[in-house]
């Protein structure tokens, strides 16, 4: 069931469409620039590219986060209605498709739009990455993000989802072997980039397929640890504004 103070659905999926974009154009373009500004020092470019995501993740969901919530990622959505859905909180099953759409829409234009910025080609990646610790990492970056965004929701520090959130990415850059995907429509974006931040194609769906095995364990996990998550999935991701508070 909706939340009567959530904006209409075409200005969410548009704050999914701009906020997903504007990430993957912050991780595709710190990668593309990283590349060029620290050639030959892998462990820099990972600095570079870690740390502006951290930032442009926060101010990201700081900006759409009282519009839609800022899930941007098909994981998130689908966490959502599925612990929602036992209390009638959180999105409905149609809004999912709708969010997941525009997040992955939203992913592929955002690396287009990293390319041109840096003047490089629109092509597909030829960074493999699909080897057995890889999709370890995934499953474990993507259960912790989603038991991470639960947590603080339904504890009522919601309002921290920002930094925690933004915290949380950065960290998993560098504790996962993966550098922390986690999310099934950035996945598809970094697939049109053949740079540092890429993935190529044949590699994609077996990052989704562990991200949404990550989804499970991290629902189980919210469920385990917090039992009435149910009652807070309305204020997924960030808390939604009260009546007075227009957006």
């Amino acid at each position: 069931m909706t939340h009567p103070d959530v904006p209409p659905l075409p200005r969410r999926l548009l704050a999914e469409l701009l906020g997903t974009a504007l990430l993957v154009a912050v991780v595709v373009g710190s990668g593309i620039a990283a590349q060029r500004l620290s050639p030959g020092d892998v462990g820099l470019q990972l600095l570079e590219n870690s740390t502006a995501t951290v930032l442009g993740l926060t101010v990201i969901i700081l900006m759409v986060g009282p519009v839609s919530g800022a899930h941007l990622n098909p994981v998130v959505s689908l966490a959502d209605w599925f612990i929602g859905r036992r209390a009638g909180t959180g999105l409905a099953l149609t809004e999912v498709g709708a969010y997941a759409a525009a997040q992955v829409v939203g992913a592929v234009g955002g690396a287009v739009l990293a390319n041109l910025m840096f003047g490089a080609p629109t092509t597909l990646s030829s960074t493999e990455r699909a080897t057995g610790p890889h999709l370890l990492a995934e499953v474990v970056a993507t259960s912790v993000l989603v038991a991470l965004v639960f947590a603080l929701v339904r504890s009522g520090r919601g309002a921290l989802a920002a930094p925690a959130v933004g915290a949380y990415i950065g960290a998993a850059y560098w504790f996962t072997s993966s550098t922390s995907f986690a999310n099934p429509a950035v996945t598809v974006g970094r697939v049109f980039s053949d740079t540092f931040a890429g993935i190529a194609p044949a590699s994609a769906p077996a990052f989704v397929g562990a991200q949404l095995v990550g989804l499970v364990v991290g629902v189980a996990m919210t469920l385990a640890l917090y039992p009435d998550a149910a009652t807070r999935a309305d204020d997924v991701v960030l808390p939604h504004p009260s009546r007075s508070t227009p957006v």
